[in-house]
């Protein structure tokens, strides 16, 4: 082949390859989004919690963990990671059960339990079912926490239902950002399926809001959460941890600044 035929052919090489990639990711983009979903089901014995069941309005079927805190104090409506289960926040439940709050933890559509396929508009009404059914079963104020992906969840519920309080462990700006900061070289606002546009639906959190973001964050950049944190109305507070990347900030130190802020919520009220 002469030097001047590989030239050519090089660019239609380089085009061809860049459109396959393209296509690769559009049409996997859920499995890279939800690595969660489908996973190894819940054990039957949790290490946490009273199994229950929550049905969607769209017929759905989420299983969730439940343990009920003191009837006078406030309750922890929990939406966790992409990557993340149910029994891994035993901890979590534990240190809130000393304080006699209440936690509940739902497995989204399509994550180990619960039935049906993830996608941003399933888990946003998972995330108001969720509610809804705590909000008729324990009849004490809900505080509502989201962690990474499931912040977003967790906005769109404050904006939506009347929550007490919100609690925004490594939030984003919205999941279209964080993709345009790891795929540049890609058109991540025409492909993406499931933006979770936080930025549009933070204004209406008007509840007091706690954002906790590690420093060393790479998954999440901490310049996302304070680009959300800026847009948000008060009252709000931001903690930044310097030790902490994205999966070790889940440690006793964040347990007890979620701690200090439920209760400070419920040493406010009349």
């Amino acid at each position: 082949m002469s030097a001047t035929r590989y030239l050519l052919i090089l660019p239609l090489v380089a085009v061809f390859a860049y459109v396959a990639l393209v296509g690769l990711i559009y049409l996997s983009q859920r499995a890279l989004l939800y690595p969660g979903a489908g996973a190894t089901p819940v054990p039957e014995h949790a290490s946490w919690g009273e199994t229950v069941h929550i049905k969607t309005p769209d017929g759905e079927m989420l299983q969730g963990l439940y343990s009920q805190g003191d009837s006078d104090k406030p309750c922890v409506l929990l939406f966790f990671g992409n990557g993340d289960r149910l029994d891994n926040y035993a901890f979590v439940a534990q240190a809130l059960t000393t304080r006699r709050i209440g936690l509940l933890a739902i497995s989204y559509r399509g994550y180990p339990g619960s039935t049906g396929s993830p996608s941003e508009q399933g888990l946003l009404t998972d995330g108001i079912a969720a509610f809804d059914w705590l909000s008729a079963h324990g009849g004490s104020e809900i505080i509502v926490l989201g962690r990474s992906l499931g912040t977003g969840v967790a906005v769109n519920t404050a904006a939506k239902r009347p929550a007490a309080g919100v609690i925004l462990v490594s939030p984003y700006l919205s999941v279209l950002s964080v993709a345009q900061t790891h795929y540049p070289f890609l058109p991540v606002e025409v492909l993406l399926k499931d933006p979770f546009r936080s930025d549009l639906n933070i204004g209406k959190v008007g509840q007091p809001k706690l954002f906790l973001h590690g420093r060393l964050d790479d998954s999440i950049p901490l310049s996302s959460g304070q680009a959300l944190y800026r847009i948000a109305p008060e009252p709000k507070r931001m903690l930044i941890y310097d030790g902490a990347g994205h999966n070790d900030i889940l440690n006793d130190r964040m347990v007890g600044d979620v701690i200090r802020f439920v209760e400070a919520l419920q040493g406010n009220r009349p």
